[in-house]
């Protein structure tokens, strides 16, 4: 039987600095940012070398405390302010969720795990060399994938262009909704309504 109030923690990946601000590897503080206005979250702390929102939230009779983390390590060095928190909060990897950006998914399309490999995410690799497992959950965005020769690392730093926001917007406000699925109903529901492909 699940207690009446069980955290959760949502870690939303991507660079500290305007200039990032509407970068592609930046999704994942996106995310936290759509989590923080729709549930009228508090200023942030600086915890763990990151900004950490702390927020009750409730649906019916559940509620549940979230933590949003955005670690300010920069996207290589996550895995720092990650085990800082996992260890301060001797937390499960289970109630733990990695939002970040991919690559190799089209632009807003969306897929959940409950584990795997990094998939070339250097901020995700981080994280799951400083946990010893690969049995972290996360919820990857599509960013789609570098128009030409274009080199993924300088492509992931670029911002959005008109077009792609009109996809990628919705798409946060869609991923945030995952998010939300998580925190109450589970990653195997969350998974099974949000790993499909947009009609």
């Amino acid at each position: 039987m699940e207690p009446a109030e069980t955290t959760r923690f949502v870690v939303g990946l991507g660079n500290p600095g305007r200039q990032y601000e509407r970068a592609r590897h930046n999704v994942g503080f996106m995310v936290v940012q759509e989590l923080v206005r729709r549930w009228n979250v508090p200023p942030h702390k600086e915890a763990f070398g990151s900004h950490l929102y702390d927020v009750r939230v409730s649906k019916g009779q559940q509620t549940r405390r979230v933590m949003l983390l955005e670690p300010q390590t920069y996207m290589n060095c996550s895995g720092r302010a990650v085990r800082q928190m996992v260890d301060f909060y001797k937390l499960p990897c289970r109630d733990m969720l990695v939002v970040l950006d991919d690559m190799a998914l089209p632009l807003g399309q969306l897929r959940a795990r409950a584990e795997g490999s990094a998939g070339g995410h250097n901020g995700l690799a981080d994280i799951l060399l400083a946990m010893g497992s690969n049995a972290v959950p996360r919820l990857r965005l599509g960013i789609g994938s570098p128009p030409g020769r274009m080199e993924w690392k300088d492509y992931v730093l670029t911002a959005f262009g008109r077009d792609e926001m009109a996809v990628i917007e919705p798409a946060i406000v869609t991923a945030a909704s995952a998010v939300e699925d998580w925190v109450f109903f589970g990653l195997d529901m969350m998974m099974e309504k949000y790993n499909r492909k947009p009609s």
